[in-house]
């Protein structure tokens, strides 16, 4: 006898959708940058270019399937599929971090291939390109900054493109040191910089998308502090088979069955039923919940099943 403590929100009210516009924006500015890298790296001769391209690259290949991932999580939930697409912005979130972890690997790599063979590097050109590449970046993080708390998918776009800009630091730098010293390595140990850049956001977003697909509790939500909440309620006795997960981010949801006492049900099944429910909700922000009121002894009744 579950109740909905409201409707299943809508694939159209997710966090990231609300950033669409911007997302196309970045996409813009990632090809972009790519495009003056790669050229800027066949001139000079420089590895750090090249690897800041293939970064940027990624980071435009990222935010356009987290883009691809709000658009087609804005399309209804069915009867089939009642919560909608809103969980492929998570599956586009695990294939980032894919991507990053394969440039960083082409990377290392590279670099090695540097060290080994050293390549004359213009580091006057690597040094400008690299300025410009830094200021397009900004532009594309302050483009992002309200969005970054707020969904997983849109984390992932912020990451990569904080740490495409990281690594225009790195390779302006090296450009300088090339400069003032002549050193040609510097071009290499930027690349290996640009590459362990990308290991703790790769990392984080994958444990993060992995955690919503296990269906774990929501990070912010403490099940023990929830099952504390409803016994106080009065009229409640017990709280069994209390389950939370994250369909996708922003979205907790909540299920449990709650065992009270004959008076409680007497005096207003629907009333006890909002009172659970809104001290779920109020509490601990979970829009989403089902709960199963069930008298005393009901888990003795012969049939009653418990999931």
């Amino acid at each position: 006898m579950g109740q909905d403590h409201g409707p299943v929100p809508s694939a159209a009210g997710t966090l990231s959708g609300t950033f669409r516009g911007r997302l196309l924006w970045t996409i813009g500015i990632s090809a972009s940058i790519t495009l003056i890298q790669v050229a800027g790296a066949l001139l000079s001769g420089s590895l750090a270019l090249l690897a800041d391209a293939a970064h940027s690259l990624t980071d435009a290949v990222g935010v356009a399937l987290a883009l691809g991932a709000v658009t087609l999580a804005q399309r209804a939930p069915t009867p089939r599929r009642t919560f909608g697409f809103v969980r492929v912005e998570i599956f586009s979130a695990v294939v980032n971090a894919l991507l990053l972890a394969a440039v960083f690997g082409w990377v290392v790599w590279s670099a090695a291939g540097r060290f080994s063979e050293p390549v004359e590097v213009e580091g006057g050109l690597m040094f400008a390109v690299a300025v410009a590449g830094l200021a397009a970046n900004l532009v594309g993080l302050w483009l992002l900054r309200d969005a970054k708390d707020r969904s997983l998918n849109l984390r992932g776009a912020y990451l990569e493109v904080l740490g495409d800009a990281l690594g225009s630091v790195a390779v302006i730098i090296g450009g300088l040191v090339i400069l003032l010293t002549g050193w040609q390595a510097a071009d290499p140990v930027a690349s290996l910089v640009i590459g362990v850049l990308i290991v703790p956001r790769a990392y984080g977003l994958l444990r993060d998308a992995l955690h919503i697909l296990m269906e774990a509790a929501p990070r912010d939500v403490d099940l023990a502090e929830v099952r504390r909440h409803l016994l106080e309620e009065p009229g409640v006795l017990a709280v069994h088979d209390l389950h939370g997960w994250t369909v996708t981010s922003g979205m907790p949801v909540l299920t449990a069955h709650v065992v009270v006492t004959a008076e409680a049900l007497a005096n207003g099944y629907g009333d006890l039923l909002g009172r659970l429910q809104a001290c779920v909700g109020e509490h601990f922000d979970v829009a989403h919940s089902t709960i199963q009121l069930e008298p005393e002894g009901h888990s003795e009744t012969p049939g009653a099943l418990h999931g």
